[in-house]
């Protein structure tokens, strides 16, 4: 009779339930966690106000979703052509550049009159250069956390990119009605700057031993002038040839990509069904509401295995409810509909140890640029394709069908899991 061993002490703090107090008593995490609201905070005031000054200037709603949508869709390509920039140059001073950078461009845009044209080409630039800024970020939480604080950090991020969203979205209503776009445009420039004076004065100078080592195939980080394009589809095409890091992260694109589909219909379903004025932005608001609550549930309450095991439930959660549209429910219905959907949003927590592991060493930032980039992407392709289904089959069928393709992908994500222990390790 053979007896299991003891765990080790890294499988025991892996599997010890961390609390948020602890992670935020990381000092460095706690840094880059408040500069990260202040920074989503300044982003959404941007985008948004950025929107209304377009359609100011030229009455076209199509430009002005334009002006919304080039914030986000350019990041995908900006991952693969830079993202190994995000672990081939120091992480702070990549940091301190993004906040520059954004601070930059929305001065521009509040302080010179640009034609749409350029407004737009200066937006998509900042987006392409994102995924390196943000990837630098993520790496250091997974340097300087790890276990269940490493998901909890995760989780901490989430709400705070969903509570900013939510707090940039008023400001910037209550800041453009006061004192107009331009203005608004200019306070998000402040809040990025003092985000960089932040981040360059309380954040140690991280080595960047990883990158003067080089990669498996001999590149360092010395090499980041015509070669980082090169270096960047090679790491971007690598982690997409691996089985395990590709599903990881189609299983977490493809769920809130349905459920951004059915977001992006919001507007016109209140409309189609004659709600009272204003109706939209609240239920707008439920999506990001169910998501803090369950981050807050899941993360506080739940052991780190019981997390894992509610992936595919989680997953579900969040596109049942949007099924309930097919019947064209009233407005109270729909928010609590709505509400149960961003609640799923927690299914993210019981993928992230897993989602590291698999991950190659020097690999890491590129991996998280390329994840939230394609997460942005389908925020701004996921409308497109479901508006063009909702003029075919109104906006309560598109939203059903929406959360239809949320639970094919719970099925999907159920069925390589249950192989996986069978099948092995992928290549």
């Amino acid at each position: 009779m053979t007896t299991a061993s003891p765990p080790s002490p890294a499988q025991s703090a892996a599997a010890r339930r961390t609390t948020y107090r602890e992670v935020l008593a990381e000092p460095f995490f706690r840094l880059l966690f408040v500069t990260r609201v202040v920074g989503v905070t300044a982003g959404s005031l941007r985008i948004t106000t950025f929107s209304v000054l377009v359609f100011t200037g030229t009455g076209s709603a199509l430009l002005s979703a334009l002006a919304f949508g080039a914030g986000f869709l350019p990041q995908l390509f900006g991952s693969l052509l830079f993202g190994s920039l995000a672990d081939r140059l120091p992480p702070r001073a990549l940091i301190v550049g993004g906040f520059l950078v954004e601070g930059a461009a929305a001065a521009l845009l509040a302080l010179v009159r640009l034609p749409t044209a350029a407004g737009l080409a200066l937006v998509a630039l900042v987006a392409l250069a994102t995924p390196v800024f943000s990837g630098a970020s993520a790496r250091l939480v997974a340097r300087w956390l790890s276990g269940d604080a490493y998901v909890l950090g995760r989780s901490l991020n989430n709400l705070a990119s969903s509570g900013a969203q939510l707090f940039g979205l008023a400001l910037g209503g209550a800041v453009v009605e006061a004192l107009g776009p331009r203005q608004a445009l200019a306070i998000g420039a402040a809040l990025n700057l003092v985000c960089a004076a932040a981040v360059r004065l309380r954040m140690p100078l991280v080595p960047v031993e990883r990158e003067e080592r080089g990669d498996a195939s001999g590149n360092t980080g010395g090499n980041t002038g015509g070669g980082a394009v090169r270096n960047s589809l090679r790491g971007g095409t690598t982690l997409l040839r691996d089985r395990a890091v590709r599903r990881l992260m189609l299983a977490q694109w493809l769920p809130s990509g349905f459920v951004a589909g059915a977001e992006g219909l919001i507007v016109a379903y209140t409309g189609t069904r004659g709600f009272p004025a204003g109706s939209y932005a609240m239920l707008l608001a439920c999506l990001p509401v169910g998501m803090l609550l369950g981050d807050l549930l899941v993360g506080r309450l739940l052991r780190p295995s019981t997390r894992e095991h509610l992936v595919v439930p989680l997953i579900a959660l969040m596109g049942a409810p949007l099924i309930g549209f097919a019947v064209e429910p009233g407005r109270l219905p729909a928010a609590a509909l709505l509400l149960c959907t961003g609640c799923g949003f927690a299914y993210g927590l019981g993928l992230q140890r897993e989602f590291l592991a698999v991950l190659p060493e020097h690999g890491q930032g590129q991996a998280f640029g390329l994840l939230g980039s394609g997460h942005m992407t389908l925020q701004g392709v996921g409308p497109v394709c479901f508006g063009a289904i909702a003029a075919a089959s109104g906006t309560g069928g598109a939203m059903a069908l929406a959360g239809a393709g949320s639970l094919l992908t719970a099925a999907w994500v159920l069925t390589w899991r249950r192989a996986r222990p069978a099948a092995g390790p992928s290549a």
